[in-house]
């Protein structure tokens, strides 16, 4: 049986959709996991687990608060000067990013937003969006593969509804409506990322259903 690590995963969307199709699927978080099966968890750094060697296949979700271009402003301070301290979580998360792609697992998929990683580290192997894999919705996610196959759309659908509104500075912007609805969901900043960073359920089943059967098969 195929060993897969999820990395940095506590909602645990990933690791039900491997479990379903019988694989040992575990993931891994320093927080507690809101899946539902503790007893698939390991709460703790996924680093550790991801040097272990006890693992075929590692798909990873680092944090994106430092990595993604939405937030790459926050580098800056007013007067145009560097933040010094937004900086170094940039750089201390890149290297979690680079240890995680080299980590001694023979097939590894990282996932982010469009981020610093693509200028940083390496451009990504492919970009897909929910609404490829069935969910009317649209949220850019980028995926560095290690000996994977790209992933192929299982049921394109409508792009989903827009929240339109004006800015600070008086223009007009919009933003994708599920996204909007988490932002009044939340409660606080927390709350708010782990939100903002769903993995939604046909790219979830798309990642067990594609990756599982091509390690299996391949072996």
């Amino acid at each position: 049986m195929k060993k897969i690590l999820i990395a940095c995963e506590e909602s645990q969307a990933v690791t039900k959709e491997f479990r379903k199709l019988g694989f040992e699927a575990y993931s891994c978080d320093i927080l507690d996991c809101s899946g539902g099966h503790p007893e698939w968890h390991i709460k703790g750094d996924a680093l550790t687990e991801a040097y272990s060697g006890k693992y075929d296949l590692m798909i990873a979700h680092p944090p994106c608060t430092y990595l993604s271009v939405s937030g790459a402003r926050h580098l800056y301070n007013k007067d145009g000067s560097i933040n010094l301290e937004r900086l170094k979580n940039q750089n201390e998360a890149l290297d979690f990013v680079q240890k995680l792609m080299d980590a001694p697992i023979k097939y590894i998929a990282i996932e982010n937003p469009i981020s610093v990683i693509s200028s940083k580290i390496r451009k990504p192997n492919q970009i897909i969006q929910p609404w490829m894999f069935g969910d009317k919705a649209q949220k850019s996610t980028c995926l560095w593969l290690k000996n994977l196959p790209l992933l192929n759309p299982t049921d394109i659908v409508e792009k989903g509804e827009f929240f339109e509104f004006i800015s600070k500075k008086g223009e007009k912007k919009k933003m994708p409506m599920w996204y909007y609805e988490a932002l009044q969901k939340a409660k606080s900043p927390g709350e708010r990322r782990t939100l903002r960073s769903k993995t939604f359920k046909g790219i979830a089943e798309a990642i067990a259903k594609q990756w599982g059967d091509y390690i299996t098969n391949l072996e």
